[in-house]
Protein backbone atom coordinates (compact mmCIF):
# COMPACT_ATOMS: atom_id res chain seq x y z
CA UNK A 1 0.00 0.00 0.00
CA UNK A 2 1.37 3.69 -0.84
CA UNK A 3 0.37 6.76 -0.06
CA UNK A 4 1.36 10.06 -0.75
CA UNK A 5 4.24 12.92 0.30
CA UNK A 6 4.22 16.56 1.93
CA UNK A 7 3.02 19.77 0.94
CA UNK A 8 5.35 21.56 3.26
CA UNK A 9 2.93 22.75 5.58
CA UNK A 10 4.05 21.23 8.84
CA UNK A 11 4.89 24.26 10.28
CA UNK A 12 0.93 24.69 9.80
CA UNK A 13 0.62 22.57 12.79
CA UNK A 14 3.91 24.32 14.79
CA UNK A 15 2.18 27.86 14.02
CA UNK A 16 -1.54 27.24 14.91
CA UNK A 17 0.01 25.24 17.90
CA UNK A 18 2.85 27.63 19.29
CA UNK A 19 0.50 30.82 19.72
CA UNK A 20 1.61 34.29 19.11
CA UNK A 21 3.59 36.52 21.09
CA UNK A 22 7.26 38.31 19.66
CA UNK A 23 10.85 39.26 20.23
CA UNK A 24 13.81 40.01 18.84
CA UNK A 25 16.34 37.14 18.83
CA UNK A 26 19.97 36.67 16.84
CA UNK A 27 19.33 35.25 13.45
CA UNK A 28 19.74 31.43 14.01
CA UNK A 29 22.27 29.93 11.21
CA UNK A 30 21.11 27.37 8.96
CA UNK A 31 23.17 23.46 8.96
CA UNK A 32 26.70 24.36 7.94
CA UNK A 33 28.92 21.05 8.51
CA UNK A 34 32.65 21.93 9.37
CA UNK A 35 34.85 21.81 5.93
CA UNK A 36 37.38 19.17 5.62
CA UNK A 37 41.12 20.43 6.27
CA UNK A 38 43.01 21.29 3.13
CA UNK A 39 45.93 19.58 4.26
CA UNK A 40 44.18 16.34 4.58
CA UNK A 41 45.50 13.24 3.06
CA UNK A 42 43.95 12.42 0.32
CA UNK A 43 44.27 10.08 -2.84
CA UNK A 44 42.56 9.58 -5.67
CA UNK A 45 42.20 6.77 -8.12
CA UNK A 46 41.51 8.37 -12.03
CA UNK A 47 40.87 5.44 -14.32
CA UNK A 48 39.92 6.12 -18.51
CA UNK A 49 39.20 3.32 -20.56
CA UNK A 50 38.66 3.96 -24.08
CA UNK A 51 40.36 1.62 -26.47
CA UNK A 52 37.79 -1.34 -26.04
CA UNK A 53 37.90 -3.88 -29.35
CA UNK A 54 34.43 -3.61 -29.75
CA UNK A 55 33.16 -0.78 -28.94
CA UNK A 56 35.83 2.25 -28.34
CA UNK A 57 35.21 5.42 -26.96
CA UNK A 58 35.99 9.03 -28.07
CA UNK A 59 36.55 10.94 -24.51
CA UNK A 60 37.40 8.58 -21.56
CA UNK A 61 41.29 8.95 -21.72
CA UNK A 62 41.14 12.52 -22.17
CA UNK A 63 38.84 12.87 -19.39
CA UNK A 64 41.14 11.03 -17.14
CA UNK A 65 44.05 12.90 -17.80
CA UNK A 66 42.13 15.95 -17.30
CA UNK A 67 40.29 15.35 -14.55
CA UNK A 68 44.13 13.60 -12.84
CA UNK A 69 45.49 17.04 -13.45
CA UNK A 70 43.12 18.94 -11.64
CA UNK A 71 43.00 16.56 -8.55
CA UNK A 72 46.76 16.71 -8.35
CA UNK A 73 46.49 21.14 -8.92
CA UNK A 74 43.86 20.20 -5.76
CA UNK A 75 46.09 18.39 -3.43
CA UNK A 76 45.44 14.60 -4.35
CA UNK A 77 48.01 12.35 -4.83
CA UNK A 78 46.90 10.53 -7.92
CA UNK A 79 47.16 7.10 -9.05
CA UNK A 80 46.42 6.62 -12.70
CA UNK A 81 45.33 3.92 -15.01
CA UNK A 82 44.33 4.14 -19.07
CA UNK A 83 42.50 1.83 -21.12
CA UNK A 84 43.59 -1.05 -18.25
CA UNK A 85 42.74 -4.56 -18.05
CA UNK A 86 40.80 -5.93 -14.81
CA UNK A 87 44.47 -7.22 -13.53
CA UNK A 88 45.44 -3.33 -14.00
CA UNK A 89 42.53 -1.92 -12.46
CA UNK A 90 42.81 -4.01 -9.21
CA UNK A 91 46.50 -3.37 -8.86
CA UNK A 92 45.41 0.21 -9.18
CA UNK A 93 42.99 -0.28 -6.91
CA UNK A 94 45.33 -1.79 -4.34
CA UNK A 95 47.67 0.85 -4.65
CA UNK A 96 45.11 3.15 -3.32
CA UNK A 97 44.15 1.34 -0.44
CA UNK A 98 48.00 0.79 0.77
CA UNK A 99 48.27 4.91 0.52
CA UNK A 100 45.45 5.41 2.24
CA UNK A 101 45.25 2.73 4.95
CA UNK A 102 45.32 3.62 8.43
CA UNK A 103 45.43 7.83 8.07
CA UNK A 104 41.64 8.74 8.05
CA UNK A 105 41.64 10.24 4.52
CA UNK A 106 39.59 11.34 1.77
CA UNK A 107 39.59 8.35 -1.16
CA UNK A 108 38.50 9.53 -4.45
CA UNK A 109 37.30 7.03 -7.62
CA UNK A 110 36.94 8.61 -10.94
CA UNK A 111 36.12 6.51 -13.75
CA UNK A 112 35.26 7.08 -17.90
CA UNK A 113 33.93 4.47 -19.76
CA UNK A 114 31.89 1.42 -20.46
CA UNK A 115 30.08 0.33 -17.25
CA UNK A 116 26.95 -1.57 -17.02
CA UNK A 117 24.44 -3.00 -14.13
CA UNK A 118 23.41 -6.81 -13.14
CA UNK A 119 20.98 -7.14 -10.03
CA UNK A 120 21.54 -3.95 -8.59
CA UNK A 121 25.12 -3.54 -8.81
CA UNK A 122 27.31 -1.42 -11.06
CA UNK A 123 30.60 -2.93 -12.80
CA UNK A 124 32.95 -1.23 -14.45
CA UNK A 125 34.34 -2.86 -17.73
CA UNK A 126 37.97 -3.26 -18.31
CA UNK A 127 39.19 -2.75 -21.78
CA UNK A 128 39.52 -6.88 -21.92
CA UNK A 129 36.35 -7.63 -20.72
CA UNK A 130 33.74 -9.09 -23.33
CA UNK A 131 31.16 -10.59 -21.51
CA UNK A 132 28.17 -12.43 -22.98
CA UNK A 133 26.39 -13.51 -19.73
CA UNK A 134 25.87 -12.44 -16.27
CA UNK A 135 28.47 -14.84 -15.02
CA UNK A 136 30.87 -13.33 -17.38
CA UNK A 137 30.06 -9.77 -15.94
CA UNK A 138 31.10 -10.89 -12.33
CA UNK A 139 34.07 -12.68 -13.54
CA UNK A 140 35.36 -9.93 -16.14
CA UNK A 141 34.42 -6.57 -14.73
CA UNK A 142 35.32 -4.59 -11.49
CA UNK A 143 32.10 -3.88 -8.91
CA UNK A 144 31.70 -0.61 -7.83
CA UNK A 145 31.30 -2.32 -4.51
CA UNK A 146 34.51 -3.89 -4.09
CA UNK A 147 35.99 0.21 -4.64
CA UNK A 148 33.46 1.30 -1.71
CA UNK A 149 34.90 -1.79 0.56
CA UNK A 150 38.39 -0.99 -0.01
CA UNK A 151 37.88 2.55 0.47
CA UNK A 152 36.39 1.48 3.93
CA UNK A 153 38.99 -1.12 5.00
CA UNK A 154 40.82 1.23 4.14
CA UNK A 155 40.15 3.38 7.40
CA UNK A 156 38.96 6.68 4.81
CA UNK A 157 36.83 8.63 6.48
CA UNK A 158 35.38 10.35 3.68
CA UNK A 159 34.61 8.79 -0.41
CA UNK A 160 33.74 10.33 -3.50
CA UNK A 161 33.00 8.25 -6.18
CA UNK A 162 32.08 9.70 -9.84
CA UNK A 163 31.08 7.18 -12.61
CA UNK A 164 30.89 8.61 -15.89
CA UNK A 165 30.38 5.27 -17.14
CA UNK A 166 26.88 5.35 -18.52
CA UNK A 167 27.40 5.06 -22.19
CA UNK A 168 25.61 3.14 -24.67
CA UNK A 169 27.88 -0.45 -25.15
CA UNK A 170 27.56 -3.12 -26.90
CA UNK A 171 27.94 -5.43 -23.82
CA UNK A 172 24.19 -4.50 -23.03
CA UNK A 173 22.72 -8.06 -23.95
CA UNK A 174 25.10 -9.30 -20.24
CA UNK A 175 23.52 -6.41 -17.99
CA UNK A 176 19.63 -6.39 -16.05
CA UNK A 177 19.22 -3.06 -16.60
CA UNK A 178 20.04 -0.16 -19.00
CA UNK A 179 22.64 2.18 -17.82
CA UNK A 180 23.92 2.28 -14.08
CA UNK A 181 22.00 1.11 -11.18
CA UNK A 182 20.89 3.42 -8.43
CA UNK A 183 22.23 3.14 -5.21
CA UNK A 184 22.51 4.51 -1.70
CA UNK A 185 25.30 6.07 -0.34
CA UNK A 186 26.92 3.92 2.49
CA UNK A 187 28.00 6.44 5.44
CA UNK A 188 30.47 9.03 4.65
CA UNK A 189 30.33 8.80 0.52
CA UNK A 190 28.87 10.56 -1.79
CA UNK A 191 28.36 8.65 -5.13
CA UNK A 192 28.10 10.56 -8.53
CA UNK A 193 26.59 9.44 -11.64
CA UNK A 194 27.17 11.29 -15.30
CA UNK A 195 23.42 10.47 -15.62
CA UNK A 196 20.36 9.42 -13.96
CA UNK A 197 20.18 5.52 -13.01
CA UNK A 198 18.57 3.46 -15.91
CA UNK A 199 19.80 6.04 -18.54
CA UNK A 200 22.45 6.73 -21.03
CA UNK A 201 25.16 9.68 -20.87
CA UNK A 202 26.67 11.69 -23.49
CA UNK A 203 30.56 10.32 -24.83
CA UNK A 204 30.57 13.94 -26.62
CA UNK A 205 32.89 14.49 -29.90
CA UNK A 206 36.49 14.93 -28.49
CA UNK A 207 37.43 16.96 -31.97
CA UNK A 208 34.70 19.81 -30.59
CA UNK A 209 35.53 19.86 -27.33
CA UNK A 210 38.27 16.67 -25.89
CA UNK A 211 35.77 15.71 -23.22
CA UNK A 212 32.99 14.10 -22.69
CA UNK A 213 29.67 16.05 -21.68
CA UNK A 214 29.87 15.58 -17.78
CA UNK A 215 33.30 15.55 -17.15
CA UNK A 216 33.86 18.59 -18.81
CA UNK A 217 32.03 20.66 -16.91
CA UNK A 218 33.05 18.73 -13.76
CA UNK A 219 36.65 19.62 -14.34
CA UNK A 220 36.01 23.07 -14.48
CA UNK A 221 33.32 23.71 -11.77
CA UNK A 222 35.82 21.58 -9.38
CA UNK A 223 38.78 24.40 -10.08
CA UNK A 224 36.14 27.53 -9.43
CA UNK A 225 38.11 28.96 -6.06
CA UNK A 226 36.71 27.67 -3.01
CA UNK A 227 34.02 24.74 -4.75
CA UNK A 228 32.31 23.00 -2.37
CA UNK A 229 31.74 19.54 -3.06
CA UNK A 230 27.51 20.50 -2.92
CA UNK A 231 27.35 22.99 -5.07
CA UNK A 232 30.03 21.93 -7.65
CA UNK A 233 27.66 18.75 -8.33
CA UNK A 234 24.84 20.98 -8.79
CA UNK A 235 26.28 23.66 -11.10
CA UNK A 236 27.33 20.50 -13.46
CA UNK A 237 24.02 18.85 -12.90
CA UNK A 238 22.44 22.17 -14.09
CA UNK A 239 24.27 22.21 -16.97
CA UNK A 240 24.90 19.35 -18.17
CA UNK A 241 20.92 19.38 -18.19
CA UNK A 242 20.70 22.23 -19.95
CA UNK A 243 23.13 22.19 -22.73
CA UNK A 244 21.85 17.98 -23.61
CA UNK A 245 18.11 19.63 -23.40
CA UNK A 246 17.07 17.21 -20.50
CA UNK A 247 18.45 14.15 -22.70
CA UNK A 248 21.05 13.45 -19.49
CA UNK A 249 20.56 14.80 -15.70
CA UNK A 250 23.57 13.91 -13.79
CA UNK A 251 22.40 12.56 -10.37
CA UNK A 252 24.28 12.08 -6.93
CA UNK A 253 23.52 9.75 -3.81
CA UNK A 254 25.40 11.58 -0.86
CA UNK A 255 25.28 10.49 3.33
CA UNK A 256 28.31 13.25 3.89
CA UNK A 257 28.17 15.14 7.28
CA UNK A 258 31.13 16.62 6.55
CA UNK A 259 31.94 19.54 3.62
CA UNK A 260 34.53 19.32 1.44
CA UNK A 261 36.37 21.99 -0.62
CA UNK A 262 37.75 20.71 -3.79
CA UNK A 263 40.81 24.09 -4.33
CA UNK A 264 42.11 26.24 -1.30
CA UNK A 265 40.52 26.97 1.86
CA UNK A 266 36.48 27.84 2.59
CA UNK A 267 35.88 31.42 1.47
CA UNK A 268 34.97 33.21 4.34
CA UNK A 269 31.06 32.52 6.05
CA UNK A 270 29.00 35.25 4.00
CA UNK A 271 26.82 37.93 6.45
CA UNK A 272 24.03 35.41 6.29
CA UNK A 273 21.47 38.50 6.47
CA UNK A 274 22.74 40.38 3.88
CA UNK A 275 22.76 37.02 1.56
CA UNK A 276 19.42 36.18 2.39
CA UNK A 277 18.36 39.42 1.34
CA UNK A 278 20.30 39.32 -1.95
CA UNK A 279 18.80 36.01 -2.84
CA UNK A 280 15.79 37.33 -2.05
CA UNK A 281 16.19 40.67 -4.09
CA UNK A 282 17.15 38.65 -7.37
CA UNK A 283 14.14 35.58 -6.73
CA UNK A 284 11.52 38.07 -6.53
CA UNK A 285 13.00 39.79 -10.06
CA UNK A 286 12.26 36.34 -11.64
CA UNK A 287 9.61 34.45 -9.71
CA UNK A 288 6.62 35.50 -11.97
CA UNK A 289 8.91 34.22 -14.95
CA UNK A 290 8.33 31.88 -17.69
CA UNK A 291 11.70 31.63 -18.73
CA UNK A 292 13.44 28.71 -17.72
CA UNK A 293 16.86 30.38 -18.87
CA UNK A 294 16.12 32.91 -15.69
CA UNK A 295 16.01 29.87 -13.09
CA UNK A 296 18.89 28.39 -14.73
CA UNK A 297 20.91 31.59 -13.91
CA UNK A 298 19.28 31.96 -10.90
CA UNK A 299 20.51 28.23 -9.75
CA UNK A 300 23.86 28.74 -11.10
CA UNK A 301 24.26 31.47 -9.12
CA UNK A 302 22.70 30.26 -5.93
CA UNK A 303 23.08 26.81 -5.90
CA UNK A 304 22.72 25.87 -2.52
CA UNK A 305 20.88 29.08 -1.64
CA UNK A 306 17.44 29.52 0.53
CA UNK A 307 15.76 29.59 -2.35
CA UNK A 308 17.21 27.08 -4.40
CA UNK A 309 14.69 24.24 -4.05
CA UNK A 310 11.85 26.82 -5.05
CA UNK A 311 13.54 27.58 -7.87
CA UNK A 312 14.25 24.15 -8.89
CA UNK A 313 10.80 23.38 -8.80
CA UNK A 314 9.83 25.97 -10.34
CA UNK A 315 12.55 25.16 -13.43
CA UNK A 316 10.85 21.91 -13.25
CA UNK A 317 7.68 23.06 -14.15
CA UNK A 318 8.95 25.30 -17.00
CA UNK A 319 11.54 22.76 -18.24
CA UNK A 320 10.39 19.14 -17.55
CA UNK A 321 13.56 16.69 -17.75
CA UNK A 322 13.62 14.51 -20.30
CA UNK A 323 14.01 11.64 -18.38
CA UNK A 324 13.24 9.76 -14.77
CA UNK A 325 15.22 7.75 -13.22
CA UNK A 326 14.79 4.06 -13.40
CA UNK A 327 12.50 2.25 -10.73
CA UNK A 328 14.04 1.62 -7.82
CA UNK A 329 13.96 -1.92 -6.13
CA UNK A 330 10.38 -1.74 -4.92
CA UNK A 331 9.19 -0.97 -8.23
CA UNK A 332 8.41 2.48 -7.45
CA UNK A 333 8.83 5.30 -9.68
CA UNK A 334 9.43 8.98 -8.93
CA UNK A 335 6.57 11.10 -10.86
CA UNK A 336 7.46 14.63 -11.47
CA UNK A 337 7.38 16.99 -8.55
CA UNK A 338 4.67 19.38 -10.37
CA UNK A 339 2.15 16.49 -9.77
CA UNK A 340 2.46 16.44 -5.98
CA UNK A 341 -1.15 18.16 -6.03
CA UNK A 342 -4.51 17.57 -8.04
CA UNK A 343 -7.79 19.14 -8.42
CA UNK A 344 -9.36 17.04 -6.22
CA UNK A 345 -7.31 15.37 -4.15
CA UNK A 346 -8.58 14.44 -0.82
CA UNK A 347 -7.49 13.75 2.34
CA UNK A 348 -8.79 12.53 5.52
CA UNK A 349 -6.96 13.57 8.60
CA UNK A 350 -6.92 12.56 12.55
CA UNK A 351 -5.20 14.67 14.86
CA UNK A 352 -3.39 13.24 17.92
CA UNK A 353 -1.90 14.55 20.96
CA UNK A 354 1.60 13.06 20.96
CA UNK A 355 2.06 12.53 24.60
CA UNK A 356 -0.66 10.96 25.21
CA UNK A 357 -2.10 9.04 21.64
CA UNK A 358 -5.86 10.92 22.24
CA UNK A 359 -7.46 11.79 19.27
CA UNK A 360 -7.97 15.27 19.18
CA UNK A 361 -10.20 15.78 16.21
CA UNK A 362 -10.31 14.85 12.29
CA UNK A 363 -10.30 16.98 9.39
CA UNK A 364 -10.98 16.88 5.72
CA UNK A 365 -8.57 18.55 3.68
CA UNK A 366 -9.84 19.13 -0.08
CA UNK A 367 -7.74 20.47 -2.75
CA UNK A 368 -10.05 22.79 -4.40
CA UNK A 369 -7.79 24.34 -7.47
CA UNK A 370 -4.74 23.98 -9.08
CA UNK A 371 -3.58 27.14 -11.35
CA UNK A 372 -0.34 28.21 -12.78
CA UNK A 373 1.92 26.47 -10.05
CA UNK A 374 -0.28 26.61 -6.64
CA UNK A 375 -2.72 24.36 -5.19
CA UNK A 376 -5.28 25.82 -2.69
CA UNK A 377 -7.26 23.86 -0.58
CA UNK A 378 -9.51 24.01 2.41
CA UNK A 379 -9.88 22.40 5.96
CA UNK A 380 -6.28 21.81 7.05
CA UNK A 381 -7.47 22.38 10.46
CA UNK A 382 -11.29 22.34 10.20
CA UNK A 383 -14.14 22.85 7.65
CA UNK A 384 -13.15 27.07 7.30
CA UNK A 385 -9.31 26.88 7.40
CA UNK A 386 -7.31 28.04 3.75
CA UNK A 387 -4.06 27.46 2.65
CA UNK A 388 -1.92 26.96 -0.37
CA UNK A 389 1.24 25.57 -1.71
CA UNK A 390 3.06 25.86 -4.97
CA UNK A 391 3.06 21.99 -6.79
CA UNK A 392 5.91 20.90 -5.59
CA UNK A 393 4.72 21.38 -1.50
CA UNK A 394 6.36 24.79 -0.88
CA UNK A 395 3.61 26.61 1.48
CA UNK A 396 2.35 29.65 0.29
CA UNK A 397 -0.06 30.06 2.78
CA UNK A 398 -1.69 28.26 5.58
CA UNK A 399 -4.27 29.41 8.67
CA UNK A 400 -2.49 31.49 10.30
CA UNK A 401 -0.18 33.26 8.21
CA UNK A 402 1.61 33.94 4.28
CA UNK A 403 4.71 33.11 3.64
CA UNK A 404 7.69 35.10 1.16
CA UNK A 405 9.07 33.23 -0.44
CA UNK A 406 7.06 29.85 0.24
CA UNK A 407 8.40 28.03 2.82
CA UNK A 408 10.08 24.51 1.32
CA UNK A 409 9.85 21.88 3.79
CA UNK A 410 10.19 19.18 0.86
CA UNK A 411 12.89 18.80 -2.00
CA UNK A 412 11.98 20.60 -4.91
CA UNK A 413 13.12 18.08 -6.62
CA UNK A 414 13.92 14.13 -6.69
CA UNK A 415 13.40 12.41 -3.28
CA UNK A 416 17.11 11.16 -2.21
CA UNK A 417 18.54 9.45 1.23
CA UNK A 418 21.01 11.90 2.29
CA UNK A 419 19.51 15.45 0.40
CA UNK A 420 19.84 18.52 2.68
CA UNK A 421 18.17 21.96 2.06
CA UNK A 422 18.03 25.25 4.14
CA UNK A 423 16.80 28.02 4.22
CA UNK A 424 14.51 31.38 5.12
CA UNK A 425 10.88 32.94 5.07
CA UNK A 426 9.43 36.17 6.00
CA UNK A 427 6.50 34.89 7.55
CA UNK A 428 3.30 37.72 7.94
CA UNK A 429 0.09 37.42 10.03
CA UNK A 430 -3.24 38.18 8.93
CA UNK A 431 -3.36 41.12 11.31
CA UNK A 432 -0.04 42.47 9.79
CA UNK A 433 2.63 41.18 12.16
CA UNK A 434 5.75 39.78 10.80
CA UNK A 435 8.50 37.52 11.07
CA UNK A 436 11.08 34.96 10.05
CA UNK A 437 11.58 31.48 10.10
CA UNK A 438 15.13 29.89 9.47
CA UNK A 439 15.09 25.83 8.54
CA UNK A 440 17.10 23.16 8.03
CA UNK A 441 15.84 19.83 6.36
CA UNK A 442 16.84 16.49 5.13
CA UNK A 443 15.48 13.62 3.63
CA UNK A 444 16.71 10.74 6.57
CA UNK A 445 15.80 7.78 5.11
CA UNK A 446 13.16 5.60 3.06
CA UNK A 447 11.61 3.02 5.60
CA UNK A 448 8.45 1.95 6.66
CA UNK A 449 5.46 3.82 8.81
CA UNK A 450 2.73 2.04 10.75
CA UNK A 451 -0.35 3.32 11.04
CA UNK A 452 -3.98 2.20 12.28
CA UNK A 453 -4.73 1.37 9.07
CA UNK A 454 -1.79 -0.37 7.51
CA UNK A 455 2.07 -0.16 6.60
CA UNK A 456 3.79 2.35 4.40
CA UNK A 457 6.73 2.42 2.67
CA UNK A 458 7.85 6.24 2.64
CA UNK A 459 10.43 8.75 3.17
CA UNK A 460 11.27 10.49 6.21
CA UNK A 461 12.06 14.36 6.39
CA UNK A 462 13.58 15.71 9.42
CA UNK A 463 13.07 19.56 9.21
CA UNK A 464 14.65 22.15 12.38
CA UNK A 465 12.86 25.24 12.81
CA UNK A 466 13.86 28.57 14.48
CA UNK A 467 11.54 31.31 14.67
CA UNK A 468 12.97 34.99 15.44
CA UNK A 469 10.85 34.81 18.41
CA UNK A 470 13.06 32.40 19.88
CA UNK A 471 11.20 29.29 19.46
CA UNK A 472 12.29 25.83 18.31
CA UNK A 473 10.45 23.16 16.03
CA UNK A 474 10.91 19.67 14.92
CA UNK A 475 9.08 17.99 12.53
CA UNK A 476 9.53 14.66 10.67
CA UNK A 477 7.30 14.07 7.81
CA UNK A 478 7.14 10.41 6.62
CA UNK A 479 6.19 10.92 3.03
CA UNK A 480 6.08 9.68 -0.87
CA UNK A 481 6.83 11.40 -4.01
CA UNK A 482 3.31 11.14 -5.35
CA UNK A 483 1.43 13.14 -2.86
CA UNK A 484 0.80 16.61 -1.74
CA UNK A 485 0.80 16.00 1.79
CA UNK A 486 2.27 13.10 4.24
CA UNK A 487 0.93 9.62 5.26
CA UNK A 488 2.12 11.31 9.22
CA UNK A 489 3.10 14.20 10.94
CA UNK A 490 5.00 14.71 13.72
CA UNK A 491 5.81 18.19 15.31
CA UNK A 492 7.57 18.94 18.60
CA UNK A 493 8.27 22.22 19.84
CA UNK A 494 10.09 23.22 23.02
CA UNK A 495 9.76 26.91 24.33
CA UNK A 496 13.32 27.12 26.07
CA UNK A 497 16.36 24.66 25.73
CA UNK A 498 15.56 21.88 28.15
CA UNK A 499 11.85 22.54 28.89
CA UNK A 500 9.50 19.40 28.12
CA UNK A 501 8.35 18.98 24.77
CA UNK A 502 5.02 19.01 23.38
CA UNK A 503 3.77 17.22 20.85
CA UNK A 504 1.25 16.89 17.99
CA UNK A 505 0.82 13.92 15.51
CA UNK A 506 -1.44 14.37 12.51
CA UNK A 507 -2.06 10.67 10.37
CA UNK A 508 -3.79 10.19 7.60
CA UNK A 509 -6.93 8.02 7.11
CA UNK A 510 -7.79 7.74 3.92
CA UNK A 511 -7.14 9.72 0.47
CA UNK A 512 -8.82 10.07 -3.08
CA UNK A 513 -6.85 10.96 -5.99
CA UNK A 514 -8.13 14.04 -7.73
CA UNK A 515 -8.36 13.87 -11.53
Amino acid sequence: MRVGSQGGEGVVLAAKWIGRGWCAVTMALAWVAAPVSADELRVALVIGNARYEAAPLANPVNDARDMAQALRDMGFQVLEARDATKAEMEKALGSAREALAGRHGIGLLYYAGHGLQLDWRNYLLPVDARPRSAADVRREALDVQQVLDTFRDAGTRMNIVVLDACRDNPFGSSASGKGLAQMDAPPGTLLAYATAPGHLAEDGSAAATGNGLYTGHLVKEMRRPHARIEEVFKRVRLQVRQQSQGRQVPWESTSLEDDFIFGGAAAPAPNAEQLFLQQKTAWDRIKASRQAGDFYAFLQAYPSGAIAELAQARLDLLDEPGLRPQAARDGSVQPAAAGRFRTGDRYEMRYLDGLTGIERYRSTVRVNRVTDGIAEYTGIFGARTEGASTVAGAVVKDALHTYDPPLVLVPGADYQVGRRWSGRTLRTEKDGRSGWIDYTSRVAAHETVELANGRFEAYRVEIEMVYDTGLRVHSTSWLQPEWGLPVKLRVERRASPGAAPDVLIRELVSRHRGS
